[in-house]
């Protein structure tokens, strides 16, 4: 159906390069006024993409630090090792033990 207004045998002539030979000032003044526009606006997504970087490294590094250190404080594992040990040795010996 689409294909029935083009004559056959016809390219679509889609995103085509320009000569910049035939294009008017004007036109070049627009192109140089987008390209600097597009300049700024990807700087500008680069930083906020390094800063949202850094800070989602920041806290994974943070909450990396912070489970280290918890489970390095943790000395109930040590209690309940000595709280066994005084069990044990307050237990009667029999023949069986």
């Amino acid at each position: 159906m689409a294909e029935q207004g083009r004559e056959a045998g016809a390219e679509v002539k889609f995103a085509q390069k320009a000569d910049l030979k035939k294009l008017s000032p004007e036109h070049l003044e627009f192109i140089r006024k987008k390209e600097m526009a597009l300049l700024v606006k990807s700087g500008k997504l680069r930083t906020r993409n390094t800063i949202t970087g850094l800070v989602i490294g920041g806290i994974v590094l943070g909450i990396y630090g912070y489970t280290f250190f918890s489970v390095s404080q943790e000395r109930f594992l040590d209690e309940l090792e000595d709280e066994a040990k005084v069990a044990r040795a307050s237990y009667p010996r029999t023949s069986a033990n």
